[in-house]
This record gives structure tokens, C-alpha cells and sequence, in this order.
């Protein structure tokens, strides 16, 4: 089921962040995981992180997957537990979060998308505008810019 998150989903949230970068398979190194996600962050960290968010979860008798855009059109979160990729979660999570934009008549929606997301986003008609790399705690983890025009 695909539901607004609640205060009540933080832990798990913060949980299912951890766990999709550190579990299962990646192509970023221990050593560039390691420094995207140390450990759990704690929940009032999150709380601060989702406030100006509209957030969705995919709840399966628990949060398995969250997905966050912010009031700009900027998708800011997508994550899903590596044992439930692969399910449809994504694109259910998508088209609530671009059913909300397009609510709020936004126009376009933009992320930085993680090279596990890439694909995701590219499959609901994100398109890559630039690749970079960022710097994390002395690593330095690549990604892609993306956009979706909303029709």
C-alpha cells in the first residue's frame, strides 16, 4: 500500500534509508556506502529533514520504501529496501508524489538521482540533464541531475 508517511514512520524511514544503501547489491564501493550512511541517523534528525516535504511511504505491514518531494518540484528521497526492488514500489511512490505536483500546478520535477536510482527515474520518463559527483566524508559518490516536464 502506497500511503502519506506519518511522524509515526520516521524510525522505520530512517531504517529503510540506511539499509537501501548499505544491503544488498551497489555499485558504489563499501568505502563510498560507508560514507553515504555511517549508521541509523537518529529520528529527530529526520524529522527535521522530512518537515518541508510531502512524503509517501510503500507500507507492507511496515515501511519498505519511502519517496519525498519538496513545495519546489525537487525530489529529494527515494529509497526502498533492497529486498523490495524490483516490485512496482517506485512507480506506485512515483505517481503519487507527480499526482501531488501536479495538484500544486508544478511543471517540472527535478532530482539528483544515486546510479541504483538512475534507472528507476529514467522508467517514468526522468531524463538525464548532467552527470557529477559529490562529496561525502572524503569520498566522492556520482550521480545524475534529472527533470520530467509535467504535462
Amino acid at each position: 500500500m502506497i500511503r502519506e508517511a506519518t511522524a509515526a514512520d520516521i524510525p522505520e524511514i530512517a531504517h529503510v534509508f540506511h539499509a537501501a544503501i548499505r544491503e544488498g547489491p551497489s555499485p558504489y564501493t563499501e568505502e563510498q556506502r560507508q560514507a553515504w550512511s555511517r549508521e541509523v541517523s537518529p529520528a529527530d534528525a529526520w524529522e527535521q529533514r522530512l518537515e518541508p516535504m510531502h512524503v509517501v511511504v510503500a507500507d507492507r505491514t511496515g515501511v519498505v520504501g519511502f519517496m519525498g518531494v519538496l513545495p519546489n518540484g525537487y525530489v529529494d528521497l527515494a529509497f526502498i529496501l533492497p529486498s523490495e526492488r524490483g516490485a512496482g514500489l517506485f512507480r506506485g511512490m512515483y505517481s503519487e508524489i507527480e499526482a501531488w505536483a501536479k495538484a500544486k500546478a508544478l511543471s517540472r520535477l527535478e532530482t539528483h538521482a544515486s546510479l541504483i536510482a538512475e534507472p528507476a527515474f529514467a522508467a517514468v520518463g526522468f531524463t538525464v540533464t548532467d552527470r557529477e559527483s559529490i562529496e561525502r566524508d572524503g569520498e566522492r559518490l556520482a550521480r545524475a541531475s534529472m527533470k520530467k516536464e509535467l504535462r
